[in-house]
């Protein structure tokens, strides 16, 4: 129906009509450049040569449109320009030509034609030895991972498994050493106030505090936790099992919510 009052307003004029819709798209951008878009489609992408790879947050307002197969195609397009293309920011993405205009102009365009505020509201890319991508849960979550060995079946492999487990313990860093420091000093924090609550001795709580923050590390760094399909080992040793050696240097991790 859109199209057909675009030819009306345009008296049957093509070119006429696309830019009708166009200024239409541009004016549901304004009108609904304040509603929240958390809804949308994650997509994660590695390289052919696994030496790169990107993830794309393209966000709409509805679960409906989240779920139409144009609006997941339109997500996996702009993946594939990202990643064909090197982009290595989100104003980069779209600052890319795409279909005629640049990206940001189709979005633009495709708000005219949905109705719904449409952007790219989260970006990541990552580059090295070898990258590891992995989608779960139907698009709403996206990872990439980077590690220190030349790309191969094996390690590519392990990598998604890491990834996989990313997606779903999402871990707040790589190991101990990656972690931010007023994270660190959170934790110690609240060790020593549960340490006082329990009764413990003053002198000993810094000590507790410490133990406890040992177990955080176990918990919520990829590389000290258990392996999800295999509790016995760590990530980092089920890495190294694979290649000697192989360890994960940094991840990205997307996710709608």
């Amino acid at each position: 129906m859109d199209c057909k009052k675009a030819l009306q307003e345009s008296n049957g004029d093509m070119e006429a009509a696309i830019d009708y819709l166009r200024k239409k798209g541009q004016k549901i951008s304004a009108k609904r450049a304040d509603r929240d878009a958390t809804e949308g489609a994650v997509i994660a992408k590695s390289s052919a040569d696994n030496t790169s790879g990107v993830i794309v947050r393209l966000s709409c307002e509805t679960d409906f449109v989240a779920k139409n197969d144009d609006f997941v195609s339109l997500a996996q397009q702009l993946a594939d320009l990202a990643l064909e293309n090197n982009a290595d920011s989100l104003d980069a993405l779209k600052a890319l030509p795409m279909d005629g205009s640049s990206v940001a102009e189709r979005l633009v365009n495709e708000m005219g034609k949905i109705g719904e505020k449409i952007d790219v509201t989260e970006y990541a890319f990552v580059t090295g030895d070898a990258v590891s991508s992995y989608i779960h849960a139907g698009n709403k979550i996206g990872v990439l991972v980077k590690m220190n060995q030349p790309a191969s079946d094996a390690n590519i492999a392990a990598g998604k498994d890491a990834a996989m487990q990313i997606a779903a313990m999402n871990p707040v860093a790589v190991d101990e050493n990656d972690v931010a420091e007023d994270i660190k000093e959170r934790e110690l924090a609240i060790g020593r106030e549960q340490a006082i609550a329990e009764g413990k001795p003053e002198q000993i709580v810094d000590k507790i505090a410490e133990g406890k923050l040992k177990r955080f590390y176990k918990d919520n760094t990829l590389l000290n936790q258990p392996f999800v399909k295999d509790s016995s080992k760590s990530v980092a040793q089920m890495l190294n099992d694979v290649e000697n050696g192989l360890t994960i240097t940094q991840f990205k991790r997307i996710a709608l919510g």
